[in-house]
């Protein structure tokens, strides 16, 4: 199967894709859209073939310093989303300071997001990807994508602990690889479960991630407060988005920890015994 029939060939491309729009605007879409695509194309250059090459080595290096690089610049981005749309009639003065901060801080990081994505360094990605693309295709020939999201999921159904804040962000970042190796495997039913249960568990994992990552810069802007209406109302809404995200993850626990039904037996069937003969 050539490279442009393989299932993960349009992860690639979008990404090629990518790079260029990040490079020319950095939009909070296009930078968001970029990390993402960065994440799939990641999770399938480490699940889908043997030992990395030199060039994919190269490749994931460079991969994840700009996915570092666009993650800064996403962070104020969602900070100043979520900020936009939260009522605290007590603080609106402070509530603005902070959102002037954060877009100050947003075109810092800007600047240096677009130096990174420099022509000669873009070009040089994409050459990467179509080789990375095509060593892939030949050795993941007859790959099951669901087998390996099995595994991957189970490891993470073992990893020792309570779900405290660490262990809650080990299965938000894990999580999303599972589900990106998963759909990979397409329409099929369990790997349509799996990828819609993972789903939810990412988007209430990210919505208290989100939250969180606010909470803790609104604290450091406001450091030396005593009180502060708008920090206590965010702390709230925080555990409140902590406790949906450990109920999210235990459902997905549960769901995905139970032993798989065994078949039903038929029951077997009576044998018709023959009429006693008449005594004579």
């Amino acid at each position: 199967m050539s490279a442009d029939q393989q299932p993960f060939h349009p992860l690639f491309q979008k990404l090629a894709r990518q790079l260029v729009k990040v490079s020319s605007k950095p939009l909070p879409k296009n930078v968001h859209q970029f990390r993402t695509a960065t994440r799939r194309v990641e999770a399938c250059l480490q699940e889908l073939g043997p030992e990395p090459n030199r060039n994919q080595r190269k490749l994931r290096r460079q991969l994840s310093r700009l996915r570092r690089r666009a993650g800064r610049l996403r962070d104020i981005d969602v900070q100043v989303a979520v900020l936009r749309t939260f009522k605290v009639p007590e603080e609106p003065a402070r509530k603005t300071h902070i959102l002037n901060v954060l877009s100050e801080t947003r075109a810092k990081r800007e600047l240096k997001l677009v130096k990174a994505f420099h022509k000669k360094s873009v070009s040089e990605i994409r050459k990467r990807l179509k080789r990375a693309e095509s060593d892939l295709a030949a050795v993941t020939k007859q790959f099951d994508s669901l087998s390996c999201a099995r595994r991957l999921l189970t490891d993470l159904l073992r990893e020792p602990g309570p779900l405290d804040e660490d262990l809650l962000h080990q299965y938000r970042i894990k999580g999303k690889r599972i589900r990106y190796i998963a759909e990979l495997a397409g329409d099929v039913p369990e790997a349509t479960r799996m990828v819609a249960q993972l789903k939810r568990m990412q988007d209430a994992l990210g919505d208290w991630h989100d939250w969180l990552t606010l909470t803790a810069t609104v604290r450091h802007l406001i450091s030396g407060t005593s009180s502060s209406p708008l920090l206590s109302a965010l702390n709230n809404i925080t555990r409140a988005k902590y406790r949906d995200a450990v109920r999210l993850v235990e459902e997905t626990r549960a769901t995905f920890s139970k032993p798989a039904a065994a078949p039903k037996r038929r029951a077997p069937q009576a044998v018709a015994r023959p009429a006693a003969a008449a005594v004579a």
